[in-house]
């Protein structure tokens, strides 16, 4: 995940408490229904990291993309997919499908070999009133407060599965410019409590549980944006 090792971090989050294919253009999903966009990092010419096992970056984001859109469909959310396979995608391109598909929430999917657990990344954008014309790059600011609460959403659910997380505020090439709820999730080895690697970020068994705390997550962000 180089473009968000290269970014200046700002202030990490307080903690939990704090935070309340080719691509193809995302057709609009009918009106009222909770749209979820799954936006896999890297892919073909970028690879992004390689990880302990070898595997490229882009095929273990890719491969929890098709995880959390089966797990989600199930649950009856809409999903929308920047790549559904091993293709190039700039960060323009990634905001522009989920701008098209008025989203409610985009999950930013990446994988590193540093840290533990899972790193949640929410835009360094001071919050700013929402506008007419967004202005590219920083069309998030109007969005950054309920990104905060997703990642609240996010974090809790992590948590709950036993799952280690940290929460951090950094610049998001292509979160920036989204317009709507958007987080950076990054899959790290988990670790025992001696440091000790018990599984890798493409490890099917640990990704199945990461996903199944994301959707379920999702689907407590989705009930509490309907509410009055």
């Amino acid at each position: 995940m180089h473009w968000i090792r290269r970014a200046i971090l700002a202030t990490a989050l307080a903690g939990a408490t704090a935070l309340q294919a080719t691509a193809q253009p995302a057709s609009p999903a009918p009106s009222g229904r909770f749209i979820v966009v799954l936006d896999a990092a890297h892919g073909g010419a970028d690879t992004g990291a390689r990880l302990a096992s070898g595997q490229a970056e882009k095929s273990a984001t890719l491969a929890l993309s098709v995880r959390l859109r089966s797990l989600l469909s199930a649950r009856n959310i809409a999903v929308v997919t920047t790549r559904e396979s091993d293709a190039t995608l700039d960060a323009n391109r990634r905001a522009t499908v989920t701008n098209h598909a008025a989203a409610q929430a985009c999950l930013s999917l990446h994988a590193s070999e540093s840290g533990s657990g899972v790193h949640l990344f929410v835009s360094s954008l001071a919050p700013a009133p929402a506008t007419n014309f967004p202005a590219w790059k920083t069309a998030q600011a109007a969005w950054v407060t309920r990104s905060i609460a997703l990642a609240g959403a996010l974090n809790s659910a992590l948590l709950h599965a036993g799952i280690n997380v940290t929460l951090e505020r950094t610049t998001l090439s292509a979160v920036d410019s989204m317009i709507c709820p958007a987080v950076a999730v990054e899959i790290a080895p988990a670790r025992s409590p001696d440091g000790k690697v018990t599984a890798e970020p493409d490890d099917a068994a640990y990704q199945a549980r990461v996903a199944a705390a994301l959707v379920a997550a999702l689907a407590d962000f989705r009930t509490e944006a309907r509410q009055p």
